[in-house]
């Protein structure tokens, strides 16, 4: 099948990175982030996001975005992404300093598999209001190493490996044909979305969709040995209890209420979502919550099925 084949090669390829029990890592993905406009859905969660990163660096965790960071597709300029978020780009940046980011690419931004692309975006100066000079962004950040199709995490003691990866090379409209569902974006359904018109393309906007990608990426998970999958792409999270596939979805950034991801820390898993809630004396505030019955759960557990 075209999903297994698929996700065989970039596992194969995947960079691999060790980990132990004492590694904290964050996983998000689909921030979609875009220019602030009508059509920004990650927009209304930017200050939620960015008070999650600011809280992952203060805690030393390693923070890799799981595929379809920046819009792309529906943004023809870079420049306009980057301006309308800069305050997430300097945390983002403050992370890739200190040799804590990685990115891999989904369908949305699969451009950045070519690095004169990067070089041209993540890699462009900017002018930084609190130095006064022209900065690079992410200055020599390469394809290969800290921008990747699938990362491979490997336990230094045990073996056990988790591979990250977005998933849309389980939809292939989204993989193969990714140029013509990217043009369909930014021509077509970018426009209709203003009238309520869903893209039905789009796995997050349709049930059977994202049904069939799910059913495809956990039939492959259940032929390795082993190995933990952690993708994004469908927007709808996933933690699955012990002695299931292990196959995990961070969820999304775009949701109307929260922003969910993945936390592995202490040697544990968890389901986590970010949100804006009123404590006691009803004042609205920003909360982290462990999603109910998500975590946090010892990754060998899973790997042992008990």
């Amino acid at each position: 099948m075209y999903a297994d084949r698929r996700l065989t090669k970039v596992l194969e390829s995947g960079r691999k990175i060790p980990f132990g029990d004492t590694s904290k890592f964050i996983l998000f993905s689909d921030c979609h982030r875009g220019d602030n406009s009508w059509a920004d859905d990650f927009a209304h969660n930017q200050n939620l996001f960015f008070h999650a990163l600011d809280h992952y660096y203060s805690e030393g965790f390693t923070y890799i975005e799981i595929g379809d960071g920046d819009e792309l597709w529906e943004n023809k300029e870079y420049a306009d992404i980057r301006r309308a978020h800069s305050h997430v780009f300097w945390k983002m940046r403050e992370f890739y300093e200190a040799e804590r980011l990685y990115l891999v690419w989904g369908n949305h931004d699969i451009e950045r598999r070519d690095q004169k692309k990067v070089e041209e975006t993540l890699g462009q100066k900017y002018y930084d209001v609190r130095t006064g000079e022209m900065e690079p962004l992410f200055e020599g950040i390469k394809v290969g190493e800290e921008i990747v199709e699938g990362l491979v995490l490997q336990h230094s003691a045990t073996g056990n490996s988790i591979f990250l990866v977005h998933g849309h090379q389980a939809d292939p409209i989204n993989d193969r044909w990714w140029w013509l569902s990217g043009f369909l974006v930014r021509h077509l359904w970018r426009h209709l979305q203003l009238l309520g018109v869903r893209d039905r393309t789009s796995p997050a906007k349709n049930l059977t969709k994202r049904e069939k990608i799910e059913a495809r990426i956990e039939g492959w998970v259940e032929t390795q040995d082993r190995l933990m999958v952690v993708c994004g792409h469908t927007h709808r999270s996933r933690f699955p209890k012990v002695g299931e596939t292990l196959y995990f979805n961070t969820g999304s950034c775009v949701h109307p209420r929260c922003i969910t991801g993945i936390e592995i820390d202490n040697g544990e898993i968890a389901l986590i979502k970010w949100w804006i809630a009123p404590n006691d004396d009803g004042v609205l505030c920003v909360k982290r919550e462990i999603v109910e019955g998500c975590g946090p759960e010892k990754l060998d557990s899973f790997f042992r099925g008990e």
